[in-house]
């Protein structure tokens, strides 16, 4: 129901990648000996009228063949999707609706307000997907999460000459011809500025990961050529290296240098709240805080001109309001769709598409000494978080059945370890476990207590209703074995702020933050529990609210850049054992990207990896 493919096509993809950029990877034996079966049969190469090759030749083509990868540009188009009464219906009265408005316009709902348009400057998935519009990547992925090129002449590999034999030298060829929507050269000295602005210690950026940790030098021999000097060899390049998780990276160094120079700083330049100036097929128009945001065609796009004239973002105010937006034909696109929802979307003739994207709800938890609650250091009161809530009941009750607890945060993934399951609900294991740590009741209150400490916790998520509504249900089971909760929750751009703006969770405000979160999907990396990644006042850039292992850290530093793609597998599961022995993370559910789509829409396709790729395809029916 989740994936599209079966998993192991996924994990051929990534190995696929592996062998373009690398060209020396070989395939070792597979754990699982099924899987191993069919990622073999999968990466055979199909023979030609000539002889047929022998396995020994089979395998050094595998590995030294060059991977094209294609533009963006050449893919084909969405296939229509067959219209019901009940969708024929609503694209009707959408269009009537829309009458009055000027030219076509796409509106879109967010139950999120951006925290900052900047991708440097927030964790935001709301902030990130509308990058595809005005800020696009250099590369994508499909909705296939198969790469194909945007700004670049060919994707770096050994083969051809855009990676070095050592996997420490990078060159990225840029097209000829490309400008910013203002009319400005897209050039070199553009991806040389925005690695200085990420590494300046005068920008508060949310992360400087991955250039502070594989970045030694990038410089820019002429304009559409980048040059990246890596201090060691880094795999998930592709995923993170020069792109934002959902997003675009790229900024326009004609705009922001000018900035730089008169502030020392880019935190408070106004084009992170109004970018005028960007790259994609279509440009910042206006934002007004707590209503809407729009962006009108780029006429000065480089590849095909947008088939619509404007995108328009209405902010709502929770799931309920989308809905009714929805069904009532006021908005076209909804975003980050409930499982609980779907239903009813579907009865009033909403299209609902899906995309497999990584993404796992879960509850990350605090473990930091100096903001934690005491309890949260201690394991037993981990597990007992873990074994006492019933996750199996919540999504069968407020998710309609649409989808089961995540184990581990790569759940959904070829790189998730098979051999872990969630945890199972049992209230009596999580109660003798608090006996055990010595966490009792001993004033009677209903609390347990340890040390003069009484055991509540501090549970934050946004004002989400499914998360609201988890947040009652916890609260409920976790008083029954006498675990106390306290209930907060803020608004996204509130929410996942950093530390340098008082996140909550990034402060350590919490003891449990519960979102939907992802890793460098389709790469399994992330930064999220590397021990540079803690911020501090000194160093408030970090992604890491969490907790630093050292052993965990090095396996992370270990798998980073590990080129063997069954090594990586291999590290990846035992990474996966430690996080769930010591109940670093605990999954609600699997978040595969559900979206809400009219179907007067056409063109219309989802990328996990950047939700908005082909907005430039999407067509209004006349």
């Amino acid at each position: 129901m989740f994936a599209k493919r079966p998993w192991w096509s996924i994990f051929v993809m990534v190995i696929v990648l592996f062998l373009a950029s690398y060209g020396s990877a070989q395939l070792a034996p597979s754990a699982p000996e099924q899987a191993q079966t069919e990622v073999a049969a999968a990466i055979t190469p199909t023979a030609t009228e000539e002889a047929e090759p022998t396995a020994e030749a089979t395998e050094e083509a595998t590995a030294e063949a060059e991977v094209i990868v294609p533009d963006c540009a050449d893919l084909p188009p969405a296939v229509a999707t067959e219209a019901t009464a009940e969708a024929e219906a609503t694209a009707e009265a959408t269009a009537e609706a829309a009458a009055d408005s000027e030219g076509k316009v796409v509106r879109i709902s967010f139950t999120q307000e951006p925290s900052s348009f900047n991708p440097h400057y927030t964790d935001q998935w709301f902030s990130w997907i509308t990058t595809a519009l005005w800020l696009e990547r250099p590369w994508n992925f499909d909705e296939n999460a198969q790469p194909c090129l945007v700004h670049l002449t060919e994707m770096p590999s050994i083969q051809n000459g855009g990676i070095s034999e050592d996997g420490l030298t990078m060159t990225f060829k840029l097209k000829e011809g490309l400008t910013w929507s203002d009319g400005e050269p897209y050039t070199a000295e553009d991806w040389v500025f925005t690695w200085q602005m990420v590494m300046d210690e005068g920008n508060t950026v949310i992360t400087r990961y991955p250039y502070d940790e594989f970045v030694e030098d990038v410089t820019a021999p002429d304009p559409l050529t980048v040059e990246v000097k890596l201090t060691k060899p880094f795999p998930a390049w592709q995923s993170v290296l020069f792109v934002k998780a959902n997003g675009g990276a790229i900024l326009p160094k004609h705009i922001l240098e000018p900035v730089f120079e008169a502030e020392g700083t880019i935190d408070t330049a106004e084009w992170n709240r109004a970018p005028s100036v960007g790259i994609g097929p279509f440009v910042f128009k206006e934002f007004e805080t707590g209503s809407h945001f729009s962006f009108t065609r780029n006429e000065n796009y480089h590849g095909d001109i947008a088939k619509i004239d404007e995108v328009f973002f209405r902010i709502l105010a929770d799931d309920a309001a989308q809905n009714a937006a929805l069904k009532a034909g006021d908005v076209d696109i909804g975003t980050f769709v409930s499982f609980a929802d779907i239903p009813d979307l579907k009865e009033n003739g909403i299209n609902i598409m899906s995309a497999s994207s990584g993404y796992n709800e879960g509850w990350f938890l605090n473990m930091r000494p100096d903001s934690a609650h005491p309890g949260m250091l201690d394991l037993n009161v981990r597990k007992a978080l873990a074994l006492g809530v019933n996750r199996e009941q919540i999504t069968e009750d407020l998710l309609f059945g649409l989808t089961k607890p995540n184990a581990t945060f790569w759940n959904g993934s070829a790189w998730a370890n098979p051999d872990l399951e969630p945890y199972p609900y049992d209230p009596e294991q999580a109660a003798a476990l608090l006996d055990e740590a010595g966490w009792v009741d001993s004033n009677g209150d209903g609390t347990r207590d340890k040390d003069g400490e009484e055991l509540v916790l501090r549970y934050v998520t946004t004002p989400r209703p499914v998360r609201k509504d988890t947040q009652a249900v916890v609260q409920q089971q976790l008083a029954e074995i006498g675990i106390g909760v306290e209930l907060f929750n803020f608004e996204g751009d509130v929410f996942f702020a950093g530390y340098a703006e008082d996140g909550p969770v990034a402060v350590g405000d919490s003891d449990f933050a519960q979102w939907s979160n992802v890793y460098a999907f389709p790469d399994p990396n992330t930064d999220n529990w590397l021990c540079s990644q803690i911020p501090t006042d000194e160093n408030p850039s970090g992604g890491n609210w969490f907790v630093c292992d050292e052993e965990l850290d090095a396996l992370f530093q270990q798998q980073s850049v590990e080129i063997d793609p069954q090594k990586r597998l291999e590290l990846m599961y035992e990474i996966q054992q430690i996080m769930y022995d010591n109940v670093y993370y605990i999954g609600m559910w699997g978040d595969e990207d559900q979206w809400a789509v009219n179907p007067r829409l056409t063109g219309v396709k989802f990328s996990g990896v950047n939700p908005f790729f082909n907005a430039n395809e999407w067509d209004i029916k006349e």
